[in-house]
């Protein structure tokens, strides 16, 4: 989704979790970009700088925080009010943010725009990979779905859809589920109970 506005340059401004990542982005990445002017901090010294490198920010960028910084991350998403903040890759699980106390409501608070996990559920004669995906195109919501997704004979078929996120346990019981009915075991004891019926006429 292009960023462009007239007159000035829209200013990101990225925050990395430690001052060595922060250097690490200033000598790979070029700060200027035609509309889009791009600034590297981190987040233990942010407020060590001059205060106008948040007031001039029209965009903020959290880059990989961990769970411990979210009172840094909250104190600075309230002083950039009504900006828009955008969280990527945080540093925790979605089941962790029911145990961050006052801060849970704060991290609820953020959409989830992309999410892409990866899962492996393991029975006793098979495992199976699958996908937990959401994509909102264009930063638009419009009411995305959570599908999960399973690979099938080299292929990403999807296998359950959600409203809402999913908890793992949601996810494992679908794909446990279906490893249940595609199993052996439960084959043989399909065709079992199907040769019974044929003998004794039942059904």
């Amino acid at each position: 989704m292009p960023i462009k506005r007239k007159g000035t340059r829209v200013k990101i401004l990225i925050f990395w979790s430690n001052q060595s990542l922060k250097e690490a982005a200033n000598e790979v990445f070029d700060s200027q970009n035609g509309y889009i002017l791009v600034e590297n901090s981190d987040l233990s010294s942010v407020y060590n700088e001059e205060t106008r490198t948040l007031s001039s920010t029209d965009v903020a960028v959290f880059l990989a925080p961990d769970a411990s910084q979210l009172a840094v991350l909250k104190t600075i998403t309230d002083d950039l009010y009504p900006k828009p903040v955008v969280l990527f890759n945080p540093g925790w699980a979605f089941e962790e943010e029911s145990d961050f106390g006052e801060l849970s409501s704060f991290v609820g608070s953020f959409e989830v725009v992309y999410s892409f996990m990866g899962l492996e559920v393991r029975g006793i004669l098979s495992k199976r990979k699958g996908v937990i995906f959401k994509r909102v195109r264009d930063g638009v919501l419009s009411g995305e779905r959570w599908n999960v997704f399973v690979e099938e004979n080299g292929e990403m078929k999807v296998v359950s859809s959600f409203k809402a996120r999913p908890s793992i346990t949601e996810v494992e019981t679908v794909l446990y589920n279906l490893m249940a009915i595609n199993s052996p075991i439960t084959k043989s004891a399909k065709f079992l109970k199907n040769l019974m019926s044929h003998a004794t006429g039942k059904k």
